[in-house]
């Protein structure tokens, strides 16, 4: 009997993607094989719904999937994530192939209830119950040597409840891991190869303020837990996503003073320039505060790339305070950023105020601001002509040199490097770490040589 087949659909944030990754390792464990949508038994689809749009996507996709049923009645689908925490039990009635529901909670059940759903062909599932302490799972780790880059979640949900983002409803409130078993992940993966590892949750920077309401042990903050992972012999790079401004510690800034192996690199959203809108919004910090956090990290880590998120249209904004949002974007000189029109949210208080702005308001507001980003970010890749930087290789280049292969990775600062493959230089570099001088900035990349030793 051949290996049953599973494919697995990805929305929305990194922590999905993570998500994703696991689950795909833990099904393989169990014998199963990755297929691709038109042939697989089971198709897995990790939602999101932070805003409208990628929800919109889940449903025009289960709409597409239902041909795929049709000619293959056995066909087993699963929607799981935040759409799935959201909707629930609802998709079971409009679209009959979805078997099993689950929550970001309910994702360590997973693996054993899709075995299960194979052998019982009438049976549905769901899990979308939220868990009261972090919701461990089994590590699934990839062979010795396989692995470069490994994503580590250290805690789950959030607390903040900004009256625009629905987080706290799909995934819950904040819940962090134990120390102990953060630390021996890291480490596991440091021992199998890993170099470069990126710490996850919906806010890292409040990682330990939960555990006294919560009744459990007390965990250290987030900058003593940063710096025991920084210090594990081996580990190349650290990084880590995503930060709430409210909760960036002195302690975290100064954290890249003391660990070169801590990436030049922080995700820091803004989300807008306008006190007035952060007000609205229940950020609880104001320009001010964010600008001494920038002012701060600089100091500590002067190359230093900043990277954010910036909503537009919010209830209320005015021409000046959209004016004051693109000011703070030339201040900070961000190296890039994810910008997004406001959309309602159900639940959400912001869905329930008034001086919502007109959709082509939102529309050429984002258009503006990310007009202004594109000058700011080829400012930045510019300023990297010349600057020598360490590349990890992820795969190959589609760009080529002198009819030389070509890769790419990434820098210390997150950006996108494409380089030459010299003759001289290893024919299979992926995973490895090489020095390459930059040469050329492209609209959304860099170009570079690599430089060989002797």
């Amino acid at each position: 009997m051949s290996a049953k087949q599973f494919h697995i659909t990805t929305f929305g944030c990194q922590m999905n993607v993570h998500d994703s990754q696991w689950l795909g390792k833990s099904l393989e464990a169990l014998g199963w094989a990755q297929g691709t949508e038109m042939d697989a038994d089971v198709l897995i689809l990790n939602t999101c719904s932070v805003r409208e749009k990628p929800e919109q996507k889940v449903y025009s996709h289960l709409g597409r999937l239902r041909d795929l049923w049709l000619r293959n009645p056995e066909l087993l689908v699963a929607v799981g994530g935040c759409v799935a925490q959201q909707v629930g039990e609802t998709f079971f009635a409009r679209f009959p192939y979805v078997r099993l529901i689950f929550g970001p909670d309910g994702l360590p059940m997973v693996p054993d209830a899709l075995a299960r759903l194979t052998r019982e062909p009438d049976l549905r599932m769901s899990f979308l119950d939220f868990t009261e302490s972090f919701p461990e799972r089994d590590a699934a780790l990839a062979e010795p040597g396989v692995q470069r880059q490994a994503y580590v979640t250290i805690m789950q949900g959030c607390d903040n409840f900004c009256a625009y983002c629905i987080v706290p409803l799909t995934r819950g409130r904040q819940r962090s891991r134990s120390s102990g078993s953060i630390l021996g992940e890291c480490r596991g993966l440091v021992d199998r190869g890993v170099r470069e590892i990126t710490l996850l949750g919906q806010n890292v920077n409040s990682y330990g303020l939960d555990s006294k309401s919560a009744g459990t042990v007390k965990e250290p903050g987030f900058p003593t837990v940063l710096d025991a992972i920084a210090s594990l012999p081996g580990l190349r790079r650290l990084r880590f996503t995503t930060s709430h401004p409210k909760d960036l510690s002195p302690e975290t800034i100064t954290a890249f003073g003391r660990h070169q192996n801590l990436c030049p690199h922080l995700h820091l959203p803004l989300q807008s320039g306008s006190d007035a809108v952060l007000r609205a919004m229940g950020r609880k910090y104001t320009l001010d505060n964010y600008l001494d956090l920038v002012d701060g990290l600089r100091r500590t880590r002067p190359e230093i790339a900043l990277t954010t998120d910036l909503i537009v249209g919010f209830p209320g904004e005015t021409d000046r305070d959209f004016q004051l949002t693109l000011d703070a974007m030339r201040r900070v000189g961000f190296a890039s950023s994810f910008s997004f029109v406001y959309s309602d949210r159900p639940g959400t208080r912001a869905a329930n105020m008034d001086g919502k702005l007109d959709r082509d308001v939102k529309a050429e507001r984002l258009r503006v601001l990310q007009d202004v980003q594109s000058e700011l970010s080829e400012q930045w890749l510019g300023r990297m002509v010349g600057a020598r930087v360490e590349v990890l290789v992820e795969g190959e280049s589609r760009k080529t040199s002198e009819d030389l292969p070509s890769c790419r990775g990434r820098d210390e600062f997150g950006q996108t490097v494409n380089f030459p493959v010299p003759p001289e230089a290893p024919r299979d570099m992926i995973g490895e770490i090489v020095p390459v001088r930059i040469r050329e900035a492209k609209k959304h990349s860099l170009w570079g040589c690599m430089e060989v030793d002797g």
